[in-house]
């Protein structure tokens, strides 16, 4: 695995710990951090060794506090844009692996932040973390997929309010509406975030994986359409060992042991 500056990245028992490593700088986003987060997850993606991605911040006061404006404040609109376009690619690829997501927040999780957070599957906040859009207040908006993921995820009407007023939110409000899936304490935001975590991994790898993208492809898919993605997908997996596996163990009353064949 390459080494990077702004990265962390632990492997243990099919679970891989991503961190951003910019705790001075409150993890917030630059260009430098953007390329390294695509190289990584590149690499994570055909890492066989992670069959679930935890990701999160480093230190206590931030998960990523947003885009750093330092860095942007003096960008053309063309740089302007070529900046967008890197975020949005980064985190395509990122709500496009194989492996399900789970975002561990804990602290600020502001424009890109929580834009990255929203690239995810899955959202574990702790009970201190902040939530918010900021952008209309610095006289620009969402730039890495806040403007479409974010009224995906809880509903068009609020996703306006936060977007266009740019207050910020704290987790159980997060909750509230939909954008966090749990709050936990911060002390057991990676314990709780593992947990989920091996939950996933007890079932079939391939099942868990397929079935993440159906739902993602299928979202935005007239009914009918999606429903013959499902119907193909399924009968695909009974060509599977796993699928063999899983349910001669269930006839006969034990644990499964899957091959992710």
């Amino acid at each position: 695995m390459t080494k990077y500056n702004t990265l962390l990245l632990e492997v243990d028992k099919k679970i891989g710990i991503l961190t951003i490593n910019r705790p001075k700088s409150m993890n917030a986003l630059n260009s430098e951090l953007l390329t390294e987060l695509e190289q990584i997850v590149e690499e994570i993606e055909t890492n066989k060794d992670i069959d679930v991605l935890i990701l999160t911040g480093a230190g206590e006061k931030a998960f990523v506090a947003g885009a750093d404006i330092k860095e942007m404040a003096e960008k053309t609109a063309i740089e302007g844009q070529t900046f967008s376009k890197l975020g949005n690619t980064v985190f395509k690829i990122i709500s496009n692996l194989r492996q399900p997501v789970i975002a561990a927040i804990n602290g600020y999780a502001l424009g890109g932040g929580l834009e990255l957070a929203l690239a995810a599957d899955i959202r574990i906040g702790s009970e201190n973390a902040v939530f918010g859009q900021p952008e209309v207040g610095l006289g620009i908006i969402p730039g890495f997929g806040a403007t479409q993921r974010l009224s995906r995820a809880i509903g068009l009407a609020k996703a306006k309010e936060l977007i266009l007023t740019a207050r910020h939110i704290n987790a159980k409000e997060a909750a509230d509406i939909g954008l966090l899936n749990q709050v936990v304490e911060a002390e057991k935001l990676i314990d709780k975030a593992k947990e989920m975590a091996n939950h996933m991994l007890s079932n079939a790898p391939l099942a868990v994986q397929y079935a993440k993208k159906v739902i993602d492809e299928g979202y935005d898919m007239p009914l009918n359409q999606a429903l013959t993605l499902e119907e193909n997908t399924f009968g695909l997996l009974f060509a599977t060992e796993d699928q063999k596996e899983g349910m001669q163990a269930f006839i006969d009353q034990r644990d499964a042991q899957f091959k992710n064949k």
